[in-house]
């Protein structure tokens, strides 16, 4: 199914794809959901490039990070269905799942923490099943970006990851959002496991 495509191929080569998850529309940008949106747009703002360009119900981004050619995508999809569109992307380009970095929220993380895995379930992430169920593999590393709790059982995880971020909150994300992106330089350079001692938290 993933197949490298070579010199006389029309469609570029990439070595990774990097995916932020979120919702798109002004109403949910800065929600505890778009953690993975606003990660990447960090990240194309530090690497001088936009995400821009609509293609595979994505907006997506084309940009060298040290050696490795990456793709950016943030899926337009909404996140229960983010899936369809890393698959496009990933199945015109032949990208396989572990060359697909996925950045999103993760409510068993306080905010200004973040985790790194290589591959795993979708832990009730209804953007992270998605994706699973489409590229029929859960062996794509990922970064988690915490969001942190619901205040009490009885709030609904809805209306909880919909929830705009307060100020004090937005400033741990962004801090966390730092270290995502400079462990994403040493992921595509196949340096995960420095990352994740360098990063989990």
């Amino acid at each position: 199914m993933f197949i490298k495509k070579d010199k006389f191929s029309k469609a570029p080569v990439f070595d990774y794809m990097i995916v932020g998850l979120g919702n798109p529309g002004k109403k949910y940008e800065f929600t505890k959901h778009n953690a993975g949106f606003l990660c990447i747009d960090l990240l194309a703002q530090n690497l001088g490039t936009k995400i821009d360009r609509l293609k595979f119900k994505s907006l997506m981004g084309d940009v060298r990070i040290n050696s490795k050619r990456c793709l950016l995508l943030k899926p337009q999809t909404f996140m229960n269905l983010s899936g369809e569109a890393v698959r496009d992307a990933a199945q015109f380009y032949n990208i396989p799942p572990e060359k697909i970095i996925v950045i999103f929220d993760d409510i068993s993380l306080e905010p200004g923490k973040l985790r790194i895995r290589r591959k795993g379930s979708d832990g009730g992430h209804n953007g992270i099943k998605s994706i699973i169920y489409q590229l029929q593999s859960d062996a794509f590393p990922r970064i988690k970006l915490g969001i942190g709790a619901k205040p009490h059982p009885e709030f609904d995880l809805a209306d909880w990851v919909l929830e705009p971020f307060s100020k004090e909150a937005l400033k741990k994300l962004r801090s966390a959002a730092d270290n995502a992106c400079s462990a994403v330089e040493l992921m595509v350079e196949g340096k995960i496991d420095e990352a994740m001692s360098k990063y989990n938290s």
